[in-house]
């Protein structure tokens, strides 16, 4: 679009001169300009990278034009002195949302990296792997891969101010696919994340009863191998094949898997759950359908209230009898255990879903920051404040296993055997109904749960709109609620599969395949298209445009080398160890492999696709076709 401008030069009261033209422009601004071009500090007008007839993050520079060849002061101007250009731009396109607060931005990315992941998955892999010294690979892991992706992102965000499909036409267009990618696996993952919420809110609606329904064996659902032991219980004898009563309310009534011998048959879709499902998207919906005006609200309380009931929970499972006995065996390192490879892996795969680079949420979060906002710092807080509650859970949920091995008079390492939601609606469950206050503590841990993947549902989707609504604007951006209701929809439509007696598997299915070295690769190609082709000094001058300071060498080096290195050895790792994938007593046979790497092919396609797509479509030289000219130097130095 094009628009009107008025250009004044002035020096003093010596006289002028006037200039009017035409010049497109993304919002409105005022450049200030002296001695022959010199910006004002800091404006985000000005071409840091040595481009030329724009900025990468869209904005054109603007410069005073001469009418003699060589860029000298106009005629009849002296050549000294100091020259002021001021140049008003007028947008008739809808200025860009903002967060309405700081906080609201550092909450939503919060409540987004602090989610089910860091209560579940963290306690266990420590654990599993050496105890405290498995926290040595998880902190090198974080340092030199997680937390500098994740810098990269919001930089790269708040910089370009655009979604994850639009912000490729700044760095290098023929990169465009990783934008469609990423969207695509969000949707995998609300297919399947919003349903592990549906299960726990049909435990917040089963705990507002005194009798809590998983500590007993007397419902219509139970067998005849349910048996509620604890230490107290003399008369009664734990074997091989007797069962919890939490088990069986989780397996028979909740999922009902009973009734679904595998993927090959799932079976109808359960109508609790079903209403449950559609009620978590009535929430997602109307906190998100405004945008991050709405959404920055909400997470004021979707954000906070996991902490207070996390050290609600830390307290009492302190007073708990035999919680130090949890503790030991959650801490106590096994240093031999960084001799093996899985650590390792274990490490960099946690830290990297954990911060959840890749994933398109935080550059669409950042892209609501005002220009000069300090991203360095939000990085390096909400890292650190997502580590910690790993950390912090991990106290949560052990000195509670810590309080079963003591009930039941066995080792810790016999409760903790489960993973997964495994750990939170079987053992965790249990624990809390032989707890005293058990409907209280149920009511708030489920709570807990709920919120917790509230946060990383707004996020997501989020993520999807703001790409979406980037990249067709003059289709979608009057249209949002509209279209936040159809993604929505298609979300629920989506998960409908989840919701049948086979679900469980559906989900395990989604958890391993589509998601997880999808989102790796198309990450590993996104730091390459960064680092090497739009350049890592190209990207330290946006940064430092926006900062004022420019990256030192150590986040230089990550982002060339080792950031690259560490999501190849994730993939590798992967690749040449793949998952055993079992589910309770339903081993995965081989077919459901090959259907979860197609899910997780559908998604990655779309990189090459377009990238050929480009090619045959674009043209001019090779060099024209990959993109603008900072993106044909390869690779691109320090």
């Amino acid at each position: 679009m094009e628009m009107k401008q008025s250009l004044t030069m002035d020096r003093g009261n010596e006289g002028g001169v006037k200039v009017k033209g035409e010049e497109s422009s993304q919002e409105n601004g005022r450049l200030m300009q002296a001695h022959g071009g010199m910006a004002e500090k800091g404006d985000p007008r000005v071409n840091s990278g040595g481009g030329s007839g724009g900025v990468s993050n869209g904005y054109p520079t603007s410069t005073a034009q001469s009418p003699r060849e060589g860029g000298g002061p106009p005629l009849g101007l002296p050549t000294g002195g100091l020259r002021t250009l001021v140049v008003q731009q007028t947008n008739l396109d809808r200025p860009r949302e903002t967060w309405s607060k700081k906080m609201d931005f550092l909450l939503s990315v919060i409540g987004y990296a602090v989610d089910l992941g860091n209560v579940w998955r963290f306690p266990y892999i420590c654990y599993q792997n050496g105890g405290g010294a498995f926290l040595l690979p998880y902190m090198l892991m974080a340092v030199f891969g997680g937390v500098p992706l994740f810098y990269m992102e919001l930089a790269l965000g708040q910089f370009h101010r655009s979604g994850c499909i639009s912000i490729w036409k700044h760095i290098c267009p023929i990169f465009k696919g990783i934008g469609f990618a990423i969207c695509i696996i969000a949707l995998y993952i609300a297919f399947y994340y919003n349903t592990i919420m549906a299960w726990a809110l049909y435990y917040f609606l089963a705990s507002f009863q005194p009798t809590l329904p998983w500590t007993t064996c007397t419902n219509p659902w139970n067998t005849n191998h349910c048996l509620r032991y604890l230490s107290t219980d003399s008369n009664l004898t734990w074997t091989n094949t007797s069962t919890s009563p939490a088990e069986e309310f989780y397996t028979r009534q909740v999922l009902q898997v009973h009734l679904s011998p595998g993927l090959h048959a799932l079976g109808s879709v359960s109508w609790q759950l079903a209403l449950c499902l559609l009620l978590i998207f009535t929430v997602v919906y109307f906190s998100i359908w405004k945008g991050v005006k709405t959404s920055g609200k909400v997470v004021w309380v979707t954000a906070t209230f996991p902490y207070l009931v996390l050290l609600v929970l830390l307290i009492r499972g302190a007073t708990l009898p035999g919680a130090w006995r949890g503790v030991v065996f959650y801490l106590k390192p096994d240093w031999g255990k960084l001799l093996s490879t899985t650590v390792w892996i274990d490490a960099a795969a946690q830290i990297f879903f954990s911060l959840g680079p890749g994933f398109g949420v935080l550059l669409a979060f950042a892209s609501y920051n005002p220009f000069h906002n300090n991203c360095y710092r939000d990085a390096l807080v909400t890292s650190s404040v997502n580590c910690l509650t790993s950390f912090l859970s991990g106290f949560v949920i052990f000195t509670v296993l810590g309080y079963m091995a003591e009930m039941r008079q066995v080792g810790v390492e016999t409760v903790a055997k489960d993973a997964g939601p495994s750990l939170l609606f079987i053992i965790y469950a249990e624990a809390i109904a032989n707890m005293p206050a058990a409907t209280f503590f149920a009511i708030i841990f489920f709570l807990m749960i709920i919120m917790l993947g509230l946060d990383s549902t707004f996020a997501g989707l989020e993520g999807v709109i703001t790409a979406m609504i980037d990249e067709f604007p003059q289709v979608l951006s009057k249209r949002r609620e509209l279209f936040v209701l159809g993604l929505v929809g298609v979300c629920y439509l989506g998960a409908l599969s989840t919701l049948t007696y086979g679900g469980a598997f559906v989900v395990k299915l989604f958890e391993e395949y589509a998601t997880g070295p999808a989102v790796i690769t198309v990450v590993f190609l996104e730091v390459i298209a960064v680092s090497w082709f739009y350049g890592t000094s190209r990207f330290c001058s946006d940064v430092h445009m926006m900062l004022g300071f420019s990256p030192g060498l150590f986040w230089k080096v990550c982002w060339v080398a080792i950031c690259p290195i560490f999501l190849l050895f994730i993939i590798v790792s992967f690749l040449a160890f793949p998952p055993e994938v079992k589910l309770f007593d339903y081993l995965y046979p081989p077919w459901t492999t090959v259907l979860g790497y197609c899910i997780g092919v559908s998604s990655f396609i779309c990189v090459p696709a377009y990238m050929v797509y480009h090619l045959l479509t674009t043209k001019g030289t090779f060099k024209q076709v990959i993109g603008p000219d900072h993106c044909t130097h390869l690779p691109c130095g320090l």
